[in-house]
Formats: structure tokens, sequence, C-alpha cells
């Protein structure tokens, strides 16, 4: 081991009782390159650690000069909370009390569908989420993972992503808040605040991702150009990362794989530095998208090898490679030493990672106690949460009454996603990730892991009940069952039996859709893009019998995106989408069928009516298809099969009083419009009442409709609520002619309703231009009394 001199004196980068960024020039002061270049980049947790964490004999080595991020402890090896921790525990004891400054790690988790861990309860997908337009359940979600994270020794999460995508061929679209620019950039502010909480000492940081358009790549193929004109660009795509930039103060921002222009966003100076440091004042740090440094050569063929991607990344404004050191390593390392990159630019990366762990508080508590961790993971809070959500997002498409069942109803479930606990999970819960990792290690490797010869995890038991058995729960003898057919292939053999099945039942349920994960056989996630929208397999087929049959059918979705074909959907006589709803999402699909839940989600993205429809969302231009003289295809309709914002309940609303108090507003002030929602029907339920603004005439053409400003009101049979949106006018401003953003004077239609094709118009207010820029505004204020 190499011995080092000791000061007779602490340094004062150890002292906490002064300021952060003069700790940070300190410590940076006694930094050698390698220490510098160290503080950059990251290893896997299977690099450092065995199977059991403790430390493996090379990890010194690795650890030397200190270490920027350490990857997935949790999310990439069998490790329970308490291992976890203790694993976390020796890393840092090696970077704090064997390396020559002691500078500790950066852990990092994904946290896509909560923390992605062994024995972490699975929450519902982040697009499952999105459909309860509560974002006070995001902040409470994140809270659960912020509060996991720092018990096991991690501290930045990559998450949320904020990536608006309007292509549901998109396998990543189940990740996403949706299509709107103004829900994804609420929900998405609501989960950095949870994560991060108030104070950074015990807080996570949120990692926003991916910057920017990933969700708008070709034929919504991964990693494909995203093909985004530069106005769109900064009102539609890049509008929410500013949000949690701006509003919410996310402390670090992941960039995206794909290129916008030619330029891939990895290495793009005007949106790393001109846009996210200079126009939004962002001081954090920007971390990789796994492995993309490399991609700008071996992919985009943009740099002409590691050296060179390492100084276009890092000179852009990318400070931090993840998952493990490559690019940022010896490229980086001979890129300083023959002037390639200059040694400012490298410090200036390595002041960020510093304060960033400064603002955590690491120098000060760089362990945890492990026996706390096991008590903050899978607690009966997190599982009432999580069921919480799970009911909150389910979305009842279409209801001809057959829901909620009849007492005494018998039922033939089928599917296969019926008794299929796994299923229910998106594609970065830990049960689907880990089946990635062994797929890897199966079949001999893969570009995007690796993992050492010889690992083996141990995922443990999946927690939760199927559909199938939720449903017993309720409903006992009166259930029988039949799979029917598999997620995806080709063959017919259990049709029959779930014919016969269906025949003899009063209503068949039927539960389908897809399997999510990142492996060959996944039907949705990420890398598991489809060219159709039509339910995978001979699912569609299996809708067709057994309908023929007479019997009643109810389609449960489970799945990434919102399937098809409208024909299958007019069949049913009731329709209820539960995307990727977790470990709980059995019951409350359960609950919602026999009535003792009221389905109250409403779509945050609109349902084509086939592939060749794509891109559908409501927000488009006068000119953009759904609005031209003819209006529809030669072939078929053109306006969405559900729209934005469309679900149903089992009870009926009314909404009424809906006024905008100002016929005149300055650019500078406030728009305030009234509503009343009545539940005029005999059950509880919940309403979303949506806010939406037309420009009637812009110096640039403007969207049909935009989302404002939104609230869900829960109502007892027969209750009724006032609701007051105080919408800033700041908030209604486009980025003009000249790229710069803008509210123009002019007439803007105000609009309420509980859809996006669903709306009484509120009035129309004339906005009076004034002196100086205006303020961006990224939310108003909502009243329900």
């Amino acid at each position: 081991m190499t011995t080092f001199t000791v000061e007779s004196e602490r340094p004062r980068y150890q002292d906490p009782a002064l300021a952060v960024d003069e700790r940070v020039e300190d410590l940076l002061g006694r930094m050698t390159p390698e220490e510098k270049l160290a503080q950059l980049g990251s290893r896997w947790v299977f690099e450092l650690s065995d199977a059991d964490g403790r430390p493996r004999p090379e990890s010194r080595d690795l650890l030397q000069n200190g270490l920027g991020q350490v990857t997935r402890i949790s999310g990439a090896s069998g490790l329970r909370p308490r291992q976890a921790a203790e694993c976390a525990n020796a890393i840092q004891r090696i970077l704090v009390e064997e390396s020559r400054l002691g500078i500790p790690a950066i852990v990092h988790e994904e946290i896509c569908s909560g923390l992605m861990a062994r024995d972490a309860t699975v929450f519902p997908q982040a697009i499952g989420l999105a459909a309860t337009w509560e974002p006070t359940l995001a902040e409470a979600l994140a809270t659960t993972v912020r509060e996991q994270m720092r018990a096991a020794g991690a501290h930045q999460g990559l998450g949320p992503v904020v990536d608006v995508s309007r292509d549901p061929r998109w396998g990543r679209l189940e990740e996403t808040f949706g299509e709107d620019p103004h829900l994804v950039a609420q929900m998405g502010a609501a989960f950095v605040r949870g994560l991060q909480g108030e104070d950074l000492r015990a807080g996570v940081v949120a990692t926003p991702k991916h910057l920017v358009g990933y969700g708008a790549s070709e034929a919504g193929m991964n990693w494909a150009p995203a093909q985004i004109p530069p106005r769109e660009l900064r009102d539609v795509y890049l509008h929410p990362f500013e949000a949690v930039v701006r509003g919410a103060g996310a402390r670090s921002i992941m960039n995206a794989y794909v290129e916008i222009d030619g330029v891939p966003c990895a290495a793009d100076p005007d949106l790393l530095t001109s846009t996210l440091r200079d126009a939004w004042g962002f001081d954090g740090c920007v971390v990789s998208d796994y492995f993309s440094i490399r991609q700008l050569a071996s992919y985009h063929r943009f740099a002409t090898d590691a050296q060179d991607a390492a100084c276009r990344s890092l000179s852009a404004g990318l400070d931090v490679e993840l998952p493990s050191t490559d690019c940022y390593g010896e490229p980086l390392r001979d890129a300083v030493r023959d002037g390639q990159l200059a040694p400012a630019t490298l410090d200036t990366a390595v002041r960020r990672v510093l304060r960033t762990k400064f603002e955590l508080g690491l120098f000060e508590a760089p362990y945890v106690e492990p026996a706390a961790a096991e008590l903050a993971s899978g607690t009966a809070a997190h599982r009432a949460l999580a069921a919480r959500i799970a009911r909150k997002s389910l979305v009842l498409l279409r209801n001809d009454g057959v829901l909620p069942l009849r007492p005494g109803a018998s039922v033939a479930v089928i599917g296969p996603t019926a008794d299929a606990l796994r299923n229910l999970f998106g594609d970065y819960a830990y049960p689907a990730h880990i089946e990635s990792l062994r797929n890897v290690l199966e079949s001999g490797g893969d570009p995007l892991w690796e993992p050492p010869a010889g690992l083996e995890i141990d995922a443990g038991a999946i927690e939760g009940i199927s559909v199938l058995d939720a449903l017993r729960v309720h409903l006992g003898d009166s259930v029988r069952f039949a799979r029917g057919c598999e997620v995806d292939g080709e063959s017919r053999e259990g049709f029959d039996e779930a014919v016969a099945v269906a025949r003899g039942c009063d209503v068949a349920i039927l539960v389908l859709g897809d399997k999510s994960g990142l492996t060959p056989e996944s039907t949705t996630g990420e890398s598991r893009d489809r060219s159709s929208l039509d339910l995978p397999g001979v699912q569609a087929d299996l809708v067709r019998a057994v309908a023929a049959t007479g019997t009643p059918v109810v389609l449960v979705l489970v799945s990434g995106r919102p399937y098809g074909p409208p024909e299958v959907h007019r069949l049913c006589a009731a329709v209820l989408l539960a995307w990727l709803p977790g470990e709980e999402g059995a019951g409350a699909i359960a609950d919602a069928i026999v009535g003792e839940a009221n389905p109250g989600g409403k779509l945050p993205v609109s349902v084509p009516q086939s592939a060749g429809h794509t891109p559908v969302f409501y927000a488009h231009k006068h000119s953009g298809g759904r609005s031209h003289w003819r209006g529809d295809y030669a072939d078929a309709p053109s306006a969405p099969l559900y729209s934005f914002g469309h679900g149903l309940s089992y009870t009926t609303f009314e909404l009424s009083g809906v006024s905008c108090r100002q016929a005149e507003v300055p650019w500078h002030g406030t728009i305030t419009v009234d509503a009343t929602v009545a539940n005029t029907g005999a059950h509880a339920g919940d309403q979303v009442v949506q806010l939406y603004v037309a420009d009637r005439q812009g110096s640039v053409t403007r969207p049909v409709l935009e989302l404002k400003s939104f609230v869900r009101v829960e109502l007892p049979a027969g209750a009724a609520r006032r609701i007051t949106f105080d919408v800033p006018v700041g908030q209604l401003g486009f980025h003009g002619l000249d790229l710069e953003y803008v509210v123009e004077p002019g007439v803007i239609d105000v609009l309420v309703g509980t859809s996006s094709a669903e709306l009484t118009l509120a009035g129309s207010v004339t906005i009076v231009g004034g002196d100086g820029p205006p303020r961006k505004e990224f939310a108003g204020w909502v009243t329900v009394e």
C-alpha cells in the first residue's frame, strides 16, 4: 500500500464550517491530474465487489486515486438492503481511509418505478404515475425513494424521465410522463422536489433525463435521430427540463443518446452549456447516459476515437462518464497531456463533482448504518403508497355498464398476463433488469454491460400476487381460468380452452398486454420498439375468439403503451388500461373490476387509431392534419381512438359556472378562472378538471390547444367543489421569430373541461403588452373549496 505524509493540521476542505466553494477550491488545489480524472469516472459495483458485497482484490487499484461514482450497488447485484449498505460502506472506507485525499464517491441507482433494488417495493411505471394527474403522488413516491437510497448509502437517482413522448411505437414511452410538456413538467418537478428534499445533505441528487428529444426519435426507434425544429425544441421538448432546473432546482442532468441536426446530445455545447448553464443558470453535474461518450465514435461516427470523444464531451459540458470509466480514463489523460484539452476545462468539471459531494454532506457522513437500510425498504407504508398510485392510475377507456361487476356474476379470467405477476412490472423494475443481466451472461456479452465472467445474481422472490389471484380473493369459486395464448408468438393452441371457459360464464375478463424489459422476448421497454400498435402475438385474435361466444368481454390492458386495434376495443364491453402497475397493481385492478375502487385516471397520451396515424397528439397546429379541409385520411378517421385527458368513471360529473374573471390582463398579470365540478352519480369518484388555452393568432403558428393547469378532485356522490385556477400570463408565452421567449399581446381563449376533446369556453382574455422582457412561468395555482 502507498504511504502518504499526514498533514499536522486538518485541511481546509475538511472543515464543514467553511463555504462549499471555498472547500472546493482548497481541495482542487491539492489534487494531482490523476486524482482529478478519477472524479470524472465511475465503476460498476461488480468491478469493485464480489457477489456478497465484499471488496474485490483489484478494487484498491481501481480506487487508489479516488472515484467519482459507483454504479448501482443495489440495482446491478443480488444484495439485500443491509448488504448493499455494507458494500457501500466498504467501498467508501477504501476511498476515505486509504486514498490520499479521502474523497468519498457518489453511489447512483435507477429509480424509474421506485428504487431498482432487491426487496424494494415495485411502484407503477412512470406512464401510470402520469395517468394519476396528481403531482403530489410523484413527490410522495420520490420521497420514499430518497429514504431508501440514503439508508442504503446511495446518493443520486437516475430520474425522473422528463422526455416528452408522442410516439407509442417507442419502447420507452412507459418510462415517461407522456405527450404534454406542461403535464410532464409538473410531474417531473414534483418528483425532483421529493427526491432532493429540503436539504441535500439528507437528500438524493435528482437526474432528469434524457436531454433532449430522446422520445421523438425517427420511427420510434431507440437511439435514432430526433428531427425537431428549433422552436418546437424550445417550446415542447426543452420545456420540462427548464422547469425541473429553474423551477425545482435539479442538481444533475443526463444527456440523451440521440442526435439533433447532426450533433449528438452528448457533445453539444449549445445544449449542455449555452442553454443548460448560461441561459438556465444550472450549476450541477451533467452525467452521461451509459456508454454515450464512447458512442460518439463507435455509433454516431462523430468522433474519431475515444480521446476525441472524451474531449468533445467534456468541452461541451458533460462532466461525469457512466457507468464505468472508459473515455474519461486514459484517453482523457492523454488528451490533457498532449495539449488537446485545456487543464482549465478539466478543472471546471471536477469543481462541479466536488461541489455536489460537499452539498450531499459526504465528507462529514460517508458511512451509513446497515440496519437502517433494512427498515427503510419494502415497508407497509411503501406498499400502501404503491397501491394508492396503482388505483389512481387506472384509466377506464370504455364501459357499456358491465363494470363494476354485478354481485354473483360468474367470471372467466383469460390471458397470458392474468396469472403472471412479473408482467405487471416496467422495464426498470429490479426483476426485469436482473433478467437483462442474466441474458448478457448467458449470451456471452453485450455492448451495454461488462459483467465479470462467473457473476451470479440471486434476484430473490417477486413480491405481490397476480390479477387472477386478486380476483379470486373477491370472487372465490366463481372464477375460472384459461391462459389462451402467450404474450408473444403465434400459437393458438389455448384458444379452444379459453372459448369453452368463456361460454360457461357471465363475463370474460381478458388480461392482455406486454412483458416489459430489455431482453429479446420483451415486447416493450428500452430497445423494444414496435412497428405496430396492435396487441403483440395473437392476443387480438384471442379477443375476437372470446367475443364471438357472445359473452361480454372486459379487456384489461397491462401494457407499456396503449394498444389497439380499434376494432378489438369495439368488441369489448369495457376496456380498462392498467399500464404497468407494479407489485400492488393486481389488487388495484381487481378492486376496480368489482367496484371497490372507482377508476379516475386520465390519459397522459393520445391513443392513435393505428401506427400509421402516428404521431397523434392534441396540441397539433391548425395545419396539423386533424383540422384540414378534408379532415380524415382516405381510408380511416384522423381523430385519435381516445383523446389526451380522456378517462371514464362509474359515476357522472357535471361542470358549471365556468368563467374567466378578467376580460383584459397585462402581460405580467394573472388570469383567474372559476368552475364548479359536481358528482351527479351514485358512486364516489375522482374527476380531473383541465384548463387549456388557445392563442387566436401569433407571430408564429400556435397549437390549437395547450394544457396550462389541472387538478384532480375527489367527490362523494352528490357533492360539489368550487375550483379556482390562477394562471400567470408568463406561462402563456412561446419562442418567437428570434427564438426568444415572448408573451405577445392578443386574444387568448380559455377552456375548461374533462379531456382535450370535452371542453367548455370559460371566456376570452386580451393580453395587453408592456415594457421589458416577460418572465417565464412554469405553473400557477389551483384552489379547491
